[in-house]
């Protein structure tokens, strides 16, 4: 009886521990700050990925979006999907954000798994909430978003200005197809 009770504080402290580690994880790239005046309900709505850094969860996939609505708890609900051109299949993914910072900053940690946080950082805006350029934790994670699958030429040469000079390497940037 007393060995439940050992194993089961020590699986709540490990819980908490994660759930404590997840928090301090809300960084970003040295030296990168976020949108100041950030207005989370013109954020909300379809977003087309325009380009991005790929990662396992997203390689192959073209076509991808990303939506995001607003729940009454106050949270985000986020829906990315994609289509998977080597595996022929649509794939679809929903998780949770939260503002991380302030409520008129653009710095929000999603989670698609449970308790576990990602910082999702938005760098910077253009026109009316029409672009987003968006950084993750570190150098590792890049987007570029749009309202429609067309980006001017001017935004897309100040976002990779903004990302290179955050210390990203724009080689590893994939250019992503919508048909």
């Amino acid at each position: 009886m007393k060995k439940r009770y050992i194993l089961a504080a020590g699986g709540l402290a490990v819980g908490a521990a994660a759930v404590a580690l997840s928090g301090l994880c809300q960084t970003r790239p040295e030296g990168v700050g976020v949108v100041q005046n950030f207005d989370i309900n013109k954020y909300l709505g379809d977003w087309y990925e325009l380009a991005r850094f790929d990662f396992r969860f997203e390689k192959n996939l073209r076509n991808t979006r990303a939506n995001y609505t607003l729940n009454d708890d106050g949270t985000v609900a986020v829906t990315n999907s994609g289509y998977d051109y080597v595996k022929k299949k649509h794939k679809v993914v929903n998780g949770k954000a939260k503002l991380a910072g302030e409520p008129n900053e653009g710095k929000l940690k999603v989670s698609f798994f449970g308790p576990f946080y990602s910082p999702y950082n938005v760098i910077a805006i253009k026109g009316d909430y029409e672009y987003a350029l968006v950084m993750g934790k570190n150098t590792d994670y890049l987007w570029i978003l749009a309202r429609t699958t067309h980006l001017p030429e001017a935004v897309k040469q100040e976002f990779l200005q903004t990302a290179r000079q955050a210390g990203y390497d724009l080689s590893r940037l994939v250019w992503v197809t919508h048909d």
